[in-house]
């Protein structure tokens, strides 16, 4: 299974739409030079423009930077639009002239890097979790410079890039190359994000296998381990710390076919996903992995499931599905996407969420462009432009229709264009224009998901009704000689569910086919909404609502489900009074949780008997 090319997939009107539009207008909103001001100063010229503060300018200094580079390569295939492509010809000339001042291929924004990296050199190595001699996790740092590079060249072709690319990760093999494999282990406790994934990049774009070895041996030893014996020791560890090592032994399982090392990545997936995923598809309290029997602290936190955790999940996922195209890994994508990943950015403001908390009657609190530069915000500004990577795949003969998503793809070697038309999931209907630039035989795949009333949805080709088989899941299939103009038109049924925490424990959360369903409570007390440059100003710090106060779902064994019911002329609206106490609560509506914000609401409702109740009053 292959993806296209984000240049191949435009986005459509609809929500992915506007956010597209507002994340443009975000990045933007940002100014080059100030990004660029940390490479400047630790080449040792003069900044243009005094450098952005909070995390830019307490320690990890530039990786927004990096990150920026990423967003404007991943815009300017999804969009086009000329000014990302000239701000990221503009960050690249300063980029290597740093480089080239720094003499031996080394850039970065670290304040006092040059000295840190020459005691690595060295071996005087002092790693912890998030700090490597006393700075702040360096090596995460310069990985968003290398993954910016990286993300330039791939979708652009820059070749300015590719060469700041190759000898920055020269710069890094010589920086290690007498470095004992013990040393570089210790090392790699310090986060260091996914240079090993960089690495197998840089390897299969030159075709030098020595890159392979640094990849190897930029690859943690101490989470791989486990992973290799099936083993789960992550409860308590840093969560997004981990991820981008496991899409890192992925790569490197694909580009030497190490079918060890690749299912140490899928049981790391299917760990994370059984033990420490909601049902918005984020993970982790705090950032760290709780204990996966207990989710108490999940709806008493503040701080709930991170955003980069699920960037990373998503990229992780489309790895695994396309070397082993399984449906939970798409069911898991399209569930994080609409629900997490929408969600995470305000759709008018732009501003992005760090925190997304499931605790009852809490709120998130947004960045604002000039203040807030955190981790969250740089994966935040690269998702829009990442849309469309996922919506469509194929082999070299098929096509698939992964998600129902307004827009369209091209898929210029075989002469085929289709236009997706669809309101989903305000509606349960998708037509697809097949355009050709000649008529032609080829299989064409739309998913069949789980979450279709009945697990068959209709699918007509030209208004005639296509005859579905039992064993249509995942895919329905449908092999014929097309003719441009030909329709596809798929309804698709969507089912109510309820899904439990992963530990069972009795709180539910409401789904509407794979939409997350949620209702506000009220806008009160939304302290600090709009982020300012403080270092925890991404904390939804303001009053806490007790929880023994919040609305519950009061049942007797009946079925929850039977009294969910929809609200005339409201789309995607639900009502539950029947279940609700207090009284109070009895009109709350849910709808879905990506067109909520700036609000107290509620994802998970706690589930009590009548009798249970009684006790708890």
């Amino acid at each position: 299974m292959q993806s296209f090319n984000l240049s191949d997939v435009k986005i459509l009107d609809g929500p992915f739409y506007q956010a597209q539009q507002t994340d443009l207008n975000y990045i933007l909103a940002l100014d080059p030079d100030r990004l660029l001001a940390p490479f400047l100063k630790e080449a040792g010229f003069k900044p243009l423009k005094e450098n952005y503060g909070n995390w830019e300018n307490t320690g990890l200094d530039g990786h927004i930077g990096g990150h920026y580079l990423s967003a404007l390569a991943f815009m300017y295939a999804a969009t086009g639009n000329r000014e990302l492509l000239h701000r990221m010809e503009y960050m690249l000339e300063w980029l290597a002239k740093c480089q080239r001042e720094n003499g031996n291929g080394y850039v970065g924004g670290i304040p006092g890097g040059k000295e840190m990296w020459k005691e690595i050199a060295d071996g005087n190595i002092e790693a912890e979790n998030f700090s490597l001699n006393h700075k702040w996790v360096p090596l995460y740092n310069i990985h968003k410079l290398f993954a910016g590079l990286r993300d330039v060249y791939i979708n652009t072709g820059n070749h300015t890039a590719l060469d700041i690319l190759i000898k920055l990760s020269d710069w890094c093999f010589d920086l290690t190359e007498n470095l004992t494999d013990e040393q570089l282990q210790e090392m790699l406790r310090s986060e260091h994000g996914g240079l090993n994934e960089i690495f197998v990049d840089v390897a299969e774009i030159t075709n030098d296998k020595k890159y392979l070895i640094l990849a190897e041996r930029f690859s943690h030893k101490a989470i791989l381990e486990p992973l290799l014996q099936k083993k789960n020791e992550l409860t308590g560890l840093h969560a997004n710390t981990q991820i981008p090592k496991v899409i890192g032994y992925k790569r490197y399982a694909d580009a030497t076919n190490n079918e060890a090392w690749s299912d140490a990545a899928e049981f790391f997936w299917n760990t994370v996903i059984l033990n420490w995923t909601v049902s918005i598809g984020g993970n982790s309290v705090g950032e760290h992995f709780h204990p996966a029997d207990d989710f108490s602290s999940m709806v008493e936190s503040n701080q709930g499931p991170e955003t980069c955790n699920t960037y990373n999940m998503l990229r992780l996922t489309k790895l695994l599905y396309l070397s082993d195209p399984q449906a939970k890994y798409i069911e898991y994508y399209e569930r994080a996407l609409f629900n997490h990943i929408l969600s995470s950015q305000h759709p008018i403001k732009g501003g992005f969420v760090y925190f997304t908390s499931m605790r009852p009657r809490h709120y998130r609190v947004y960045s604002q462009p000039q203040q807030a530069f955190w981790c969250c915000v740089g994966s935040g500004l690269e998702n829009p432009g990442r849309y469309g990577e996922m919506i469509y795949t194929h082999t070299e003969n098929e096509i698939y229709i992964n998600l129902f998503i307004s827009s369209e793809v091209t898929w210029k070697t075989k002469g085929i264009r289709l236009i997706q038309n669809t309101s989903f999931p305000y509606s349960e209907t998708s037509e697809i224009r097949v355009l050709l630039n000649e008529n032609q035989k080829f299989r064409f795949n739309i998913r069949n998901p789980q979450w279709v009333i009945n697990g068959k949805p209709k699918v007509e080709v030209n208004g005639v009704e296509q005859k579905i088989q039992k064993n249509s899941y995942p895919y329905i299939s449908i092999k014929r000689k097309w003719i441009s103009g030909d329709v596809v038109s798929v309804t698709f049924p969507m089912k109510t569910q309820i899904e439990y925490l992963p530990d069972d424990s009795p709180w539910i959360s409401f789904l509407h086919g794979p939409i997350v369903l949620a209702a506000v409570s009220d806008s009160m007390n939304l302290d600090g909404l709009w982020a300012d440059d403080s270092r925890m100003g991404h904390v939804a710090s303001g009053k806490f609502y007790p929880i023994d106060e919040a609305p519950m779902i009061v049942s007797n064994n009946q079925d929850i489900l039977s009294c969910i019911w929809p609200v005339p002329g409201k789309s995607l609206t639900f009502k539950i009074d029947k279940l609700l106490y207090p009284e109070k609560y009895k009109n709350l509506e849910l709808k879905p949780f990506f067109d909520i914000h700036e609000a107290r609401y509620i994802i998970y409702w706690p589930v009590v008997s009548s009798q249970q109740l009684e006790v708890k009053k």
